[in-house]
């Protein structure tokens, strides 16, 4: 059981690392962009290897695939239209603070799922899966710094940013040990809703907010880096 935890954890650590390295670095908006184009690819591979093609092989045809996949997409799209409209209210709020934000919301509502997965794993063999734990990792890194940058950007607090990033990290440890506690009795169809649910986020994310900025910030080079990105997660997916 700690165990669970403890891997859920070095999985959100990345975004403590992500955020300290936008901090010391000097990074600038097309480093970035370019961060989050390869961030965008692991994702894309994640999701589709080690998320939804997982759904399908321990639930397939009964609906959960799609409906995990419908409702993750339909949060996250839901919260971001409450993000733009109270944003349109303090005009200080758009630009970068949004896109950071939106970066934010779809760390929290890919990781949680994502987190629970971890710890599914550790409950069916013993111990974690290796490359599903790296993909969450390298994920999470390009995100953080990407969302650091932004929220830096728009004027808030560093350190509040950090110790922001440490409690989220140590919810997705939390939420490793959740995973490995509730998902023990869990039929295969509500596995498959929570595997997609996660697809389905962050597909949203990397639709609405990710690849959109990485092309911006990154220009054409952004997509040859986003192909990068998605190779080495599938490779890292094969070794499993």
């Amino acid at each position: 059981m700690g165990e669970a935890f403890i891997w859920g954890l070095v999985g959100g650590s990345s975004l403590v690392i992500g955020g300290a390295m936008a901090r010391r670095l000097p990074l600038t908006a097309r480093h970035v962009g370019l961060i989050m184009a390869f961030g965008a690819g692991v994702l894309i591979s994640a999701v589709a290897y080690e998320l939804v093609h997982e759904a399908f092989e321990t639930s397939a045809g009964d609906g959960g695939i799609a409906l995990g996949l419908l409702a993750g997409s339909a949060l996250f799209f839901a919260a971001e239209v409450l993000i733009d409209r109270l944003a349109s209210k303090r005009p200080d709020a758009r630009g970068p603070a949004q896109s950071g934000r939106g970066l934010v919301l779809g760390i929290v509502l890919d990781g949680i799922p994502e987190s629970l997965v971890l710890g599914l794993t550790v409950l069916e063999s013993g111990t974690v899966s290796a490359a599903f734990l790296v993909a969450v990792f390298i994920a999470n890194l390009p995100e953080a710094i990407a969302a650091t940058a932004a929220l830096e950007r728009a004027g808030r607090d560093p350190k509040r940013i950090m110790r922001f990033w440490v409690l989220v990290a140590l919810g997705f440890g939390l939420a490793s040990l959740l995973g490995y506690v509730a998902l023990d009795a869990a039929s295969p169809r509500t596995v498959a809703i929570v595997l997609a649910f996660a697809g389905g986020a962050v597909l949203t994310m990397l639709a609405n907010t990710m690849m959109p900025e990485a092309l911006h910030h990154g220009g054409k080079l952004a997509g040859f880096v986003t192909t990068v990105g998605f190779a080495l997660a599938f490779g890292i997916s094969t070794l499993q």
